[in-house]
């Protein structure tokens, strides 16, 4: 079933149908929202989505507004502040993850001049290879994380099945 069937049928106020209607599919072009979507998807692996969902607002106060600047500086103290956070996924190896693409994110920024000019930079290539550009440079990233990430911010086609109203709107 796809997001959108699962989704057609759902209040408009369910956090399910909020996220198919106003986030998913949709270009973001500030480098730190990026990042925090790349968060979000990491902190999923192996979760439900409506779990991250649920708890999407801790992890926007728990990684300082997903400012990766902030991020990459991380020590050991505010590593432990987050493995007692009970409002995000208290997982030390997702955790570390984020500290490290954060540091990655602010490499490619200055390489490129952001984190979207670098995603919008091999815009053309495939899924396949798209995951092997992900796993050079970040952790925690496998096909399905990268490939949500992606459609979730409209840079690989497929968030939106043909017959949602929201597939000609995105």
């Amino acid at each position: 079933m796809s997001y959108c069937t699962f989704c057609k049928n759902l209040p408009y106020d369910n956090i399910h149908r909020v996220y198919h209607d106003e986030y998913y599919g949709v270009e973001l072009t500030d480098d730190f929202e990026l990042f925090g979507r790349l968060v979000l998807e990491i902190n999923q692996a192996g979760l439900s989505w409506g779990t991250i969902l649920k708890k999407q607002e801790y992890f926007f106060d728990a990684f300082d507004k997903y400012d990766f600047y902030k991020i990459a500086k991380y020590d050991e103290y505010k590593i432990e502040a987050l493995l007692e956070n009970k409002g995000i996924i208290r997982n030390k190896l997702k955790i570390n993850a984020v500290i490290h693409n954060a540091a990655k994110v602010i490499e490619i920024a200055e390489q490129n001049g952001s984190f979207l000019n670098w995603l919008k930079n091999q815009r053309e290539i495939t899924l396949d290879d798209w995951v092997k550009v992900f796993k050079k440079n970040f952790k925690f990233v496998g096909k399905e994380i990268v490939n949500e990430f992606l459609m979730s911010i409209n840079i690989l086609p497929g968030a939106h099945d043909k017959d949602c109203e929201k597939y000609k709107t995105k």
